[in-house]
This record gives structure tokens, C-alpha cells and sequence, in this order.
């Protein structure tokens, strides 16, 4: 089992090490400076680069090489970045990965242009990828991207509500965040295989990945070290976001409690300063132990999903990942 699991790190990392290659090209020769400048500067950023290894392991789940679908995987890392420029732009975010947004080191307008520039690049990337002309890969592609705008939209609209429910809240995640693992891993199965039900297996497996995941940074946010997490601690209840914590805290807190969080949402934010008294409310009300319930429930979903995929070991390194996902400190 540790060979297996050796085994399985070392292709990781071997493919991983070929997308940042892959990546560290894009933008090299391309002119002008003034946009594909910050382009390198968000792609080479960093990051778990999550989102092209799962189109690379679904690819070899399903039956097919990591070759087939490499400029897909680059395609998704690249709308994925779409969202993160634009987002932070958004949220006002000085940092990103423990560096600045590429709004704050190269002003607005070079942000907005490099988070639209990377759309069209994506495509050209995802077209290398595609044979017979398969126009579902293209529209499933299309329309993750806006599914993932229709998430940020009402994650937006969720600032100046009173009221958001916990479903609400889920919904909204499942389109910001979950819809483009979802995407990452049926392209790969897609371009790969014509099996509808691996496709579809695969499909459910990133969905449910992707909301356990998006719990998680809503618990990491709050509970994570700063340097591991490459954000300033409780930044989403400095700012005043709905998140499944504070939803979740609103339900079952009394008194005090409540009276403090229906102030948090009236001022639509908190000051630093005041995080730690929050983190310890959170904790006392039992948010925290239902989050991680949640995230292991989405979690055991996304690994019911693995069964029957035609390649055993793929199937098993998704499995890990899940877990691993699911335990991260950053």
C-alpha cells in the first residue's frame, strides 16, 4: 500500500511539475507587457493548481493519458484565474497567496483587461484538446463559466440581503465553487471517453468536491494560520460575508450571541480586532464541529462516485485527494 501510495505522489508530482512548465510559457513572448505582464504574474502565483490536476486524474480514471487532455487542464487553470483576478477585484483583497492582487501591483485597469484576456486564451487552449469538432465539450465549458458568474452574482447580492438561508448559501457555492471542479473533471472523462455513465460519476465526484472544499476554506478563513493560508484570519467576518459559519451561527445562537451576530450583518462587517471573540462564540456554539460534518458528508459523496471507473489507481489517487482535501490547514 505505501509503494501504491509513493507510487501515486511521484506521478503527481511529476504531472504537476508539467503543468507549471506548460504555464511558466503562456505569456512569455506575447506583447503588450502592460496586460501579459500581470498575466504571468496571477498564473505564476502559485497555488494547489487543483482544478487541471483533477481534468489530468479524471482523464486517467475514465481510461485515457494525462497527453490527451494537458491543454485542457491548462484551459481550466486559466478560467480559474479568471475568477480569482476578477473576485478579488470584487472583495477589494490586498493579497492573494501571501502576494498582492494583481489589482493592487498593477492598478484596475490592467486587472479587469487580464481577467477578460484570459477567457479567449482559455478556449484556445481547451481547442488544442478537442477532436471531431466535439461541440458538448465547448458548451459544458461555456457554461461552467457562467454558472461560476451566476455564483459571484448572488454571493454579491447576499452583502446587502437581511436574510440568507443555509440552502441558499449551498446553492450559491455549488455554482461559485463547486461548478467549475465539476467541469474540471468531466472534461478530462469528456475528451477521453464516450461512457456516459464514467462521465457522469465523474461529474458528480468534482460537484460534491467542490462544495466540501468551499466549506473548508469557509473554516480555514476563520480557523487557519495566516502564513499557511495566504489570508488575513477571519476576513470574511471582517467583511461581512454569509458564510455557511455564520448562517449556521445565527440558527442556534441565543441572547448575547445573536444579538452580536444580527449586529455583525447590520454593520455588514466586523472589526480585526473582534475576530477572536467570534472564533470562540463559533466554537462554543458547535459551528465549527457542524462544519466539519458537512465537509466530511461532501466528501464521502464525492468518494461514492469512484467506484467502477476503469482505472482502479486513478480512481484511487481521487479518493486520497478528497481526503486530503478535506484535512488541509491552507
Amino acid at each position: 500500500m505505501k509503494q501504491k501510495e509513493a507510487l501515486l505522489k511521484n506521478i503527481y508530482r511529476r504531472e504537476l511539475n508539467e503543468i507549471e512548465k506548460k504555464i511558466a510559457l503562456i505569456f512569455k513572448r506575447m506583447k503588450p507587457r502592460s496586460l501579459y505582464e500581470p498575466s504571468e504574474f496571477i498564473m505564476k502565483s502559485g497555488g494547489k493548481r487543483l482544478r487541471p490536476m483533477l481534468t489530468l486524474f479524471s482523464a486517467w480514471s475514465a481510461g485515457g493519458k494525462f497527453s490527451s487532455v494537458m491543454n485542457a487542464a491548462i484551459a481550466v487553470e486559466l478560467i480559474h484565474n479568471f475568477t480569482l483576478v476578477h473576485d478579488d477585484i470584487m472583495d477589494n483583497a490586498e493579497k492573494r497567496r501571501n502576494r498582492l492582487t494583481v489589482h493592487n501591483k498593477y492598478g484596475l485597469n490592467a486587472a479587469i483587461l487580464t481577467g477578460d484576456n484570459l477567457i479567449p486564451i482559455a478556449y484556445d487552449y481547451l481547442l488544442k484538446d478537442i477532436k471531431n469538432n466535439n461541440l458538448e465539450i465547448v458548451s459544458n465549458f461555456s457554461k461552467a463559466i457562467r454558472i461560476v458568474c451566476e455564483g459571484q452574482s448572488l454571493d454579491e447580492d447576499f452583502e446587502t440581503r437581511k436574510e440568507v438561508s443555509i440552502r441558499e448559501y449551498k446553492e450559491m457555492i455549488s455554482k461559485k465553487t463547486a461548478a467549475l471542479l465539476e467541469m474540471s473533471c468531466s472534461i478530462g472523462a469528456q475528451i477521453v471517453t464516450e461512457d456516459k455513465t464514467i462521465i457522469r460519476k465523474l461529474e458528480n465526484y468534482g460537484r460534491s468536491l467542490g462544495m466540501a472544499f468551499q466549506l473548508q476554506d469557509d473554516l480555514l478563513d476563520l480557523m487557519a494560520n495566516e502564513t499557511k493560508f495566504g489570508k488575513v484570519p477571519g476576513g470574511d467576518l471582517i467583511e461581512g460575508k454569509k458564510t455557511f459559519l455564520l448562517l449556521n451561527a445565527l440558527e442556534s445562537a441565543r441572547g448575547k450571541d445573536l444579538k452580536d451576530i444580527k449586529l455583525l450583518i447590520k454593520k455588514r462587517g466586523i472589526a480585526q480586532e473582534e475576530v477572536g471573540q467570534f472564533r470562540e462564540m463559533f466554537i462554543r456554539l458547535g459551528v465549527v464541529e457542524n462544519t466539519k460534518k458537512q465537509i466530511k458528508l461532501y466528501s464521502k459523496k464525492a468518494i461514492k462516485n469512484l467506484t467502477g471507473m476503469p482505472n482502479e489507481e486513478a480512481a484511487d489517487f481521487l479518493k486520497e485527494l478528497a481526503l486530503e482535501l478535506t484535512a488541509r490547514e491552507n
